[in-house]
């Protein structure tokens, strides 16, 4: 490690300048969420591809039931019923109706649906709420239906082509598939997309010390949080994450695990081992991947070489980080530090933006607003660091509020924060009332 000290907008735009979006892929809809669209998709046919009922009731011609009203309704023959599905055959003539089911299509002749609430439902009484179901009463489908209200042309009716047209444009490229995007796909026939899929993230943790959740904790161990949280922020980002369990302080063990890791991974994270101690087996075992002392990768070298540089950054929490490639593939690795909030806020400074640049996605950085300083007192940040200080923003009233302390290890502060308070590396007080810049996480 050089002592040049690095400011995060370097290392940040140093990563996001060496990761590629991933390779498109074709995918079935159900494999496709939450991907990007690489293809403009255009809509092959009309929807709905026909005029249907967007009630269940009866399809009438509009000159038989005008002026139809409780005291003198109009007296219409059924001619049968259409059903969502079922084949056509029916027309409706002058003095008839067909009863219709929600999305059958408008059998021809029909103008108008009125709702068989407005009927009485071929009982020869009052007002019905609803039909008699066709199993019960087949003869529903004949003899007579009293109309109590008129209709429109067009009333109760979706028109061939009123979602979209055929040859509209469904979905641009760029587009991240949600659900209601799926749904539109499905609708107008597309059972697989074109898109770059989501990056496979594989997180392990480093330390003898770690045990996991659910083990009886022996002296000197601590469970291994950093895996478990940094795997849910990956998934969060919109990849598929992976997570290995603590590798003990062992190079060897280490760059053989990682070896094993690289053929699932498009992007590496590692946590821990990277500081200055005696003990930060990431640097060590990393060593041999690129250059034959480890110190670092040349900077004019790092688009194309395979090694990982290990730095110092001008920010707390977070100062030691590692960014680099490793295999046969260059696959990109992030190492982070170990302590709980450390690890946490550089995921969402550069592996968050990393992931989302492999997913194609333009949205590549959290939000950030400005918001007003409550706080009882002036909050000190060490002078040339950028701080990232926990905190909970109120939309509302525009401020926000430190949760916790600054120190990198306070885990229970993190689950109540849902933002991160910037103070600027020139910046060594902030008093309250100030305006400062807030990075939000939810």
């Amino acid at each position: 490690m050089s002592g040049t000290i690095w400011s995060v907008d370097d290392h940040l735009e140093d990563i996001l300048a060496a990761i590629r979006p991933l390779d498109p892929i074709e995918l079935q809809l159900q494999d496709a969420q939450g991907c990007v669209l690489v293809e403009d998709i255009t809509v092959p046919v009309a929807l709905p591809p026909f005029d249907n009922s967007s009630m269940d009731g009866y399809a009438v011609r509009v000159a038989d039931v005008q002026g139809a009203t409780e005291e003198f309704p109009a007296a219409l023959a059924v001619v049968g019923d259409i059903a969502a599905g079922g084949a056509g055959g029916l027309t409706v003539g002058p003095g008839q109706a067909a009863r219709i089911m929600t999305g059958a299509p408008l059998p021809p002749g029909a103008e108008a649906v009125v709702p068989v609430e407005w009927t009485d439902g071929g009982t020869g009484g009052g007002a019905v709420t609803a039909m008699i179901p066709a199993g019960r009463e087949p003869g529903g489908a004949s003899g007579e239906v009293r109309v109590h209200r008129p209709a429109e042309a067009g009333a109760h009716v979706r028109p061939r082509g009123s979602d979209v047209q055929a040859g509209d444009l469904a979905l641009p490229r760029g587009t991240v598939l949600g659900p209601p995007q799926i749904g539109l796909l499905a609708a107008i026939g597309r059972g697989s997309v074109r898109v770059r899929p989501r990056p496979r993230v594989v997180v392990l943790s480093t330390g003898s010390e770690l045990v996991q959740p659910g083990e009886a904790l022996g002296e000197g161990q601590i469970y291994d949080s950093n895996s478990f949280a940094l795997a849910a922020a990956a998934r969060d980002a919109g990849a598929l994450s992976y997570r290995v369990g603590a590798v003990t302080d062992d190079a060897g063990i280490l760059r053989a695990t990682i070896e094993d890791q690289l053929i699932r991974a498009d992007l590496l994270v590692t946590t821990g081992g990277v500081s200055v101690g005696a003990y930060d087996v990431v640097k060590e075992a990393l060593a041999s991947a690129g250059e034959p002392e480890g110190d670092s990768i040349g900077e004019e070298d790092r688009p194309t070489g395979s090694g990982v540089d290990f730095r110092r950054l001008a920010m707390q929490p977070g100062k030691p980080q590692g960014f680099g490639t490793i295999g046969p593939d260059h696959t990109p690795l992030l190492a982070l530090p170990g302590n709980p909030v450390s690890s946490y806020v550089s995921f969402e400074l550069f592996v968050r933006p990393a992931i989302r640049t492999l997913m194609g996605r333009e949205d590549v950085h959290r939000p950030r607003v400005r918001a007003l300083l409550r706080a009882g007192a002036a909050l000190g940040s060490p002078a040339g660091r950028r701080q990232f200080l926990r905190g909970r923003y109120d939309s509302g009233a525009g401020t926000v509020t430190p949760v916790g302390g600054s120190g990198s290890h306070l885990v229970a502060a993190l689950a109540h924060a849902d933002c991160l308070i910037v103070v600027p590396e020139q910046d060594t007080s902030v008093e309250p009332g100030a305006e400062v810049e807030v990075v939000l996480l939810g």
